[in-house]
């Protein structure tokens, strides 16, 4: 049965409705960035720019880099963005737009995650590189889906065990990224280890305005979980959602954040810019 119109809607053009691209607008590798001034940033360095889009927070450059075919993608802030993102990219690979029919021969994207976060370790620095090892979901929205085959049960009880979860707010998952990307961009300059993904900014990742927190030392058992000498190093808003749904559509997936702030020893970078800009250039040379 073609897929209905009102589960994958096109806009006039043809095109996909959020990210308003067509198949021949993206590269098989494609880069994460949350804000969509990053976009520019790193396609300037671009030898060519041969498509720009944008709709939304969703902007798009697609061009080259020493002759390989790159997009660049802007994908806002959140788990509820990245499910639109990546199914709307999995769409135009996978699906033919015309016939609305799964195509019999699946493409698989690399996508990189190139973002921010904040350390939880005090060893882990500002201005230095972390590669999410797995992504700890705990946003719960992954569970709208068939999820279960690929996440990792042993390390998800013994975060529960440890941090005695409130089963109210959903079991949350450890999905792993791909390991052959894993080996392309690790060096002696990157750490690694578990990104946490949280569904929001404030009371999510502990932070307290005027409204009490669900468990106010959430945070604490975050930065003390260890599993078999995997830890925690960094808490954001996507790592884990690109995994997951990556991971369930066949995609390839990484992610990789500049450390701005260490929120276990109160540092923040003297200058993020810098910092961002550096890890543009470590990723374009590894791609």
């Amino acid at each position: 049965m073609p897929i209905k119109e009102s589960e994958l809607i096109l806009n006039e053009d043809g095109s996909v409705y959020h990210l308003n691209l067509k198949p021949e607008n993206i590269a098989n590798t494609i880069i994460f960035v949350g804000d969509q001034d990053r976009v520019a940033k790193i396609s300037k360095y671009f030898d060519t720019i041969d498509f720009q889009t944008q709709k939304r927070e969703f902007k798009t450059h697609t061009g080259t880099f020493k002759g390989k075919r790159i997009s660049v993608i802007s994908t806002g802030i959140g788990p509820d963005n990245i499910d639109i993102v990546l199914n709307e990219l999995d769409a135009l690979v996978n699906i033919d737009l015309k016939t609305r029919r799964p195509k019999k021969k699946l493409k698989k994207l690399n996508i990189i995650r190139v973002g921010t976060s904040g350390s939880l370790q005090n060893d882990i620095p500002v201005d230095s590189f972390v590669i999410s090892t797995h992504g700890l979901d705990l946003n719960a929205m992954l569970h709208s889906y068939q999820i279960n085959q690929v996440t990792n049960p042993e390390i998800e009880d013994a975060f529960i065990a440890h941090t005695n979860w409130n089963s109210n707010k959903g079991r949350p998952l450890i999905l792993e990224n791909h390991a052959g990307l894993e080996e392309k961009f690790e060096s002696d300059q990157t750490f690694k280890g578990i990104t946490a993904t949280a569904g929001g900014f404030y009371g999510p990742q502990g932070r307290v305005l005027r409204l009490p927190l669900e468990d106010p030392i959430l945070n604490d058992k975050i930065d003390s979980f260890n599993h078999k000498d995997l830890r925690i190093t960094n808490l954001e808003m996507e790592t884990s959602v690109i995994y997951g749904l990556s991971k369930l559509l066949g995609h390839n997936a990484l992610s990789i954040n500049a450390i701005v702030a260490n929120r276990a020893n109160g540092t923040f970078s003297n200058n993020p810019g810098l910092v961002v800009e550096n890890l543009i250039k470590y990723t374009l040379e590894r791609i």
